[in-house]
């Protein structure tokens, strides 16, 4: 049996949806997946046992550049020749639904109240019924195991294997020191409503006195990264790396804290201790673990209509993520 993925974007979405892929691999040993993603995010994909192919597209650059539709149309029909048994719509858009429904003939995805836009289920030939306030990581593994015939349970997530894969992971050992811990700040969203204050970052990295390395990438979160390590000794900026190295570089470091964004997402799936600090975003887009723990500022989410101007993160204490990371500093 061969089955398509699509599942796009955004990086956070497509790592809480990567899970589902062990189980589906135990249940179904001989069946070969491909992932259709997004070119800018195929490196969060890659090297992961469990996919046959992944096969990007560019629909972002349709937007500015109308003549990207006819390139992404004709990749899309070039899969399309793998004659797929099952295409699953794991986004739940309008774009994807429409790019799964050119890449095979049975088609499964989210139903009309589970999703946004809702129009797009009428393009799926099975649908599967899941309130769209119901845990994002519980959606995707309900989505990608129903029409496969079996279901991932809460249990099973809890006890799932890292499933991220990095290559060349020595190249990060020179940003690491063996006598402190190594902790990695993620300082920057979508959002400036989501980003926690570089004030209380600061805090945190001189409460800890351990090597913080700051991640960035772009020119203002570099130059908030620089502002934190310009007052204290304890944190550090990180060069430009991309995302097999950043990989790496969690995968080996002692604990991260972080915005709710894709980065801070890795730790998750690479089972890493980390700490996600949420404001105007909903706290069960994630799992919390023993190891994996979450801050939420005391303002209410709504679901289908997140408030870009909620900036109650600001209001969340460092000294609350300094509690956090010591109790799992040290175990």
């Amino acid at each position: 049996m061969r089955i398509a993925i699509v599942k796009l974007s955004a990086m956070g979405d497509i790592i809480h949806a990567m899970v589902a892929l062990q189980y589906i691999k135990k249940h179904h040993p001989s069946i070969e997946i491909d992932w259709i993603v997004e070119e800018g995010f195929l490196s969060v994909l890659e090297g992961n046992p469990d996919i046959h192919q992944i096969l990007p597209l560019n629909l972002k650059a349709i937007k500015r550049d109308k003549k990207a539709f006819i390139d992404a149309l004709r990749l899309v029909k070039q899969y399309a020749e793998n004659r797929y048994d099952l295409v699953i719509d794991a986004q739940g858009l309008i774009k994807s639904a429409l790019t799964a429904r050119l890449l095979g003939e049975r088609i499964a995805g989210f139903s009309k109240s589970s999703i946004r836009e809702g129009i797009a289920s009428f393009l799926y030939h099975e649908k599967v019924d899941i309130a769209y306030s119901e845990n994002t990581i519980d959606r995707n593994a309900r989505v990608l195991s129903e029409p496969l015939g079996f279901s991932i349970t809460e249990g099973m997530i809890l006890e799932k294997k890292p499933f991220l894969f990095y290559r060349h992971g020595d190249e990060v050992e020179t940003l690491l020191r063996e006598d402190k811990k190594n902790i990695v700040f993620i300082i920057g969203s979508t959002w400036e409503s989501r980003n926690y204050p570089k004030e209380k970052f600061l805090e945190i990295a001189s409460e800890l006195k351990e090597h913080i390395m700051i991640a960035w990438g772009s020119d203002e979160e570099k130059r908030r990264a620089e502002w934190i390590a310009k007052r204290t000794s304890y944190a550090n900026v990180l060069p430009k790396i991309n995302l097999n190295h950043l990989k790496a570089l969690i995968a080996k470091s002692d604990l991260l804290i972080g915005n709710d964004t894709g980065p801070t997402h890795m730790a998750w799936g690479l089972n890493k201790p980390s700490i996600t600090i949420f404001g105007p975003t909903p706290v069960n887009r994630v799992y919390q673990t023993p190891i994996n723990k979450v801050v939420k500022s005391s303002s209410k989410v709504d679901h289908y209509k997140l408030n870009k101007e909620d900036f109650s993160i600001r209001e969340i204490e460092a000294e609350e993520i300094i509690q956090l990371a010591k109790g799992l500093l040290n175990g």
